[in-house]
Order: C-alpha cells, then structure tokens, then sequence
C-alpha cells in the first residue's frame, strides 16, 4: 500500500497488536472479531457489568459478583467477535462500496463467506459455554438475545433508526445481570436496559457521522443523516433521558449518595460529549464515540464504591 500501511491492515483499524504482533494467518479472524477494535466488546460490557452492580446493591452485598464480572467480560468480547462476523456476512457487498469499510477481511477477500460461517460458530460455541455457566433463566435471556442481534444488520436498510436495534442488542447485558443474580427481571433491570438503549442510539448515532457520506451515496439509513445538523439537539435529548432512567434504575436497586456521585459524574460526560460534537470532523465524532468507555467505567465505579460503603440497598432476596 502507498501510505506504508500492512496490506493486511483495516483502513480505520491500523498501528494497533493485531497488525503488529498477530500471526498473518490469524489477522484477518481477530480482524473479522474486532479484537483489533476493543471499544466494542467494553460497550457491550458495560451494561452488564452496571446490572450485575446494582443486582449487588439491591441484594446488600459489598461487591458484584466476581465470577459474573469474567463471564460477563469473556462473553462480551466472544459475542461483540460473533455479532461483528455476522455483520460483515451480511454487509460485504456494502462495506465493499465504503471506503471505511472496504478493506474488511471479507470484501477484501482475505476470508471468504464460508470461513466467516465456519468462525462464527467457533465464537457462538464459546459464548454458549459461558452462557451455561448462569442460571437457566438467565440462559433462556441470553439466548433469547439472538433474535435481535440476528436482524440488526439489516435494520440500516429499512429504518432509519438502525442505532435503535442497535440499543436493543447492545443494552441486553442491563438484563443479564440482574437475571444471573437473582433468577428473573425486576423494575431496576427494566429501566436499566431503558437508559442503556437511549445511551447506545447516541454514542453510534456519533459513530455514525462517520460514513453519513458513503452512507448517502449507497442509501444506507441511520441517525447521523436523520438528524442531520439536529444531531447535538437529538443527542442532548438521548444522553438525558439515558442519565436519567439509568440513576432511576440505581435508586431502585438501592443506591445511595455515591451511586447518585457516579451517576451524576456519567451525566457529565454525556453533556461533555454533547457540547463538544462537531459533526463534520469525523476523527473528533470517533474520540467521542470511544470516550463512553470511559463514561461507562465511571458509572459502574459509583455502583462498586456504593456497595463497598455498605449501602443497605433493597435487600432483594437472590434465589
């Protein structure tokens, strides 16, 4: 390649391990997984790792469940490699027409379909297993996520709100947690998941300004083109309902003062992101976008810290 980039590299993807230190065998797999790109699998964890915090709170006890925090953390970065591969089964004719996108493993053709296929199963295999860890309600939950992540490729070509099937998929751990701790859903897992989706249509609709271009010229649909020069304006509407349903959720599960520090430090950062957006400068749209790790990691830190400081909590029987 002219830019001295690996030929084997993904054009927004480049100068991290994977392209450094993996095996060229292995690249084009942890490429199709987004091992290359871990800001995916933390947005995927967060939400379950916030629901297992307040499942903590709610049962009185001083710290979420450790052994939940690995499966949660395994399944997400497995399952955030399943839901990518299939994405890009679906996508390869479009990504192949998005300079963004068109030196992915599949269009490229560094992997053809059927090694993609033959990936996906390994990568579903493993998160089966870590699934099976939990309890069967918690199963049934999890594997009744399929249904939405199964669509949510295709949703970018019927609505233009595909960063709301987005929200569905990406904010069921808000469920999970809560479900492996105490065998079902209450109110607080309810309004989590509520607050976790509104959080995930904003961050992706920022993502998204990314290729509203591309995405204009191939018809592709989402937030970024709906809104428009409204985004800030929709995105200030999205992050408060976001910040307000997840602390109505905390204080449900039982949160106290440190839960409500936490909760109001992650509004923060959510009004931060929204003062600061330029929507015409994709590399600042991409420094925001992964910035909600970092949000997200501060919530969940005001939920540990609560506990920890021996918050009474609902005192919600776990079965």
């Amino acid at each position: 390649m002219s830019d001295g980039r690996s030929a084997t590299a993904v054009a927004d993807s480049t100068g991290n391990w994977v392209d450094r230190r993996a095996p060229a065998w292995a690249r084009p797999y942890l490429q199709l997984a987004r091992l290359d790109r871990p800001i995916g699998w933390w947005l995927l964890l967060l939400p379950c790792w916030w629901s297992t915090g307040l499942a903590a709170l709610a049962a009185g006890a001083r710290w979420p469940d450790p052994k939940l925090i690995v499966l949660f953390l395994i399944g997400a970065v497995v399952m955030r490699g399943a839901g990518c591969t299939w994405n890009d089964i679906l996508d390869r004719d479009l990504d192949a027409r998005v300079e963004r996108t068109r030196s992915r493993p599949i269009p490229s053709g560094r992997v053809s379909v059927a090694q993609a296929l033959a990936f996906l199963v390994a990568l579903a295999s493993i998160g089966l297993g870590v699934l099976l860890q939990m309890n069967a309600f918690a199963i049934a939950t999890g594997i009744a996520s399929l249904a939405v992540v199964s669509v949510y490729p295709l949703a970018k070509r019927v609505t233009w709100f595909p960063q709301a099937m987005l929200g569905l998929a990406f904010s069921w751990g808000a469920l999970m947690g809560w479900a492996a701790v105490f065998g079902r859903l209450d109110a607080p897992a309810l309004v989590l998941y509520a607050g976790s989706i509104l959080w995930v249509i904003g961050y992706d609709t920022i993502y998204a300004h990314q290729d509203r271009d591309d995405d204009a010229i191939i018809g592709v649909r989402s937030t970024a083109r709906l809104f428009g020069e409204n985004t800030r304006r929709a995105l200030a509407l999205l992050y408060a309902g976001a910040a307000i349903l997840i602390w109505i959720a905390g204080t449900l599960a039982g949160g106290g003062i440190l839960f409500d520090a936490g909760a109001a430090a992650f509004a923060l950062h959510l009004f931060w992101q929204t003062k600061t957006i330029d929507i015409g400068d994709p590399a600042l749209c991409l420094r925001l976008f992964r910035a909600n790790r970092e949000a997200g990691l501060i919530l969940f830190a005001g939920i540990v810290v609560d506990a920890l400081a021996g918050t009474p909590g609902a005192l919600i029987p776990a079965r």
